[in-house]
């Protein structure tokens, strides 16, 4: 993701083709799928309590992290909602091309605070002393036959498919597909190490091609909002996750990763980088996007209902003065 995102900044060409990277989300999905087994889900009782708590934090950090880039930065209050929002970035570029807003800007601010995320979240929890729960032993690619292996991906593609334009779409439906099979017993097939290497790698580029057309200039002149923003979002999620280890009984580290406001499919895959319950973590930010989606859109239509109906030299003009209001 690194080395994507400066190559991206540089000006090389760094798209990713459309069926590489979905290829690579179904085999994530297949992959996070096969840590589910009948003794994952015994704690599944506790997490409604974790995901109300988690529904209260999303609020209070789209409304923490607006304030902040409205006060502090002068962004206008449609493009301080957009930046804030701890996920959604597919929805919240929609609405903000549909509000003739500084994309440039608010793509910058949202991917990266991903990126600090992905990066800093494995070093911050050694950091603590935060020790990850490590998951059930698997059994390696040479345990089983190449019968259950294509059943195993031919069923997780076709429920991916299923989930393609829902939340999360070919990863969390390939997951599922993955975990009804390994959790019900019938397979214990888990993809090669080289094929899960690669899925991940290409994670990564598709996260790190989101800079693409980004200038160093325009990078370093959003830095500072970016930088802000997370750091009012992170300390919002850091108040929850306190909350939550001290009354519900989940592992510091999954609560974490649980609560970070970056992308579901990153956080998910690096929850299970870091040997933590990447169902656990899936389905708390599955919560974080439904409620996001409709706060960021409810939020933008009631702030700003003339924008809409603004005429197009209007936007024009608002896109190139960026997100701030004279």
């Amino acid at each position: 993701m690194l080395a994507v995102a400066i190559a991206a900044v540089m000006g090389r060409p760094v798209v990713i083709p459309l069926a590489l990277a979905r290829s690579a989300f179904v085999l994530l999905g297949i992959l996070l799928g096969a840590v589910v087994m009948p003794e994952t889900l015994k704690g599944i009782a506790d997490w409604p309590l974790s995901i109300a708590i988690l529904v209260v934090a999303a609020v209070c950090m789209i409304f923490a992290t607006a304030s902040y880039l409205r006060l502090v930065h002068g962004w206008d209050r449609v493009s301080a909602i957009m930046g804030a929002s701890p996920g959604s970035l597919a929805q919240v570029m929609a609405l903000s091309a549909e509000y003739g807003l500084d994309l440039r800007a608010i793509a910058i601010v949202q991917t990266t605070r991903v990126l600090i995320l992905t990066v800093g979240l494995p070093g911050g929890l050694a950091l603590f002393g935060l020790a990850a729960t490590g998951m059930p032993a698997r059994p390696s690619a040479a345990a089983f036959d190449i019968t259950e292996l294509a059943i195993l991906v031919v069923f997780s593609a076709i429920v991916a498919m299923l989930w393609l334009r829902l939340p999360g779409g070919l990863l969390v439906g390939a997951m599922i597909g993955s975990g009804l099979l390994h959790g019900g017993g019938w397979v214990h097939a888990v993809l090669p190490w080289w094929i899960a290497g690669a899925a991940m790698i290409t994670l990564g580029a598709v996260a790190g091609s989101r800079f693409a057309n980004t200038t160093p200039r325009m990078l370093f002149g959003f830095l500072g909002a970016a930088f802000g923003s997370f750091a009012v979002a992170i300390a919002v999620a850091s108040c929850f996750v306190l909350l939550v280890t001290r009354i519900l009984p989940f592992p510091a580290a999954d609560v974490v990763v649980a609560y970070a406001p970056g992308a579901q499919d990153t956080m998910m895959v690096l929850a299970l980088a870091l040997h933590l319950d990447p169902v656990f973590v899936g389905a708390h930010h599955l919560a974080r996007f439904f409620v996001v989606t409709f706060m960021v859109a409810f939020l933008a239509r009631r702030v700003a209902p003339k924008i809409s109906a603004a005429p197009d030299a209007r936007r024009r003009q608002r896109r190139r003065r960026g997100p701030f209001e004279d």
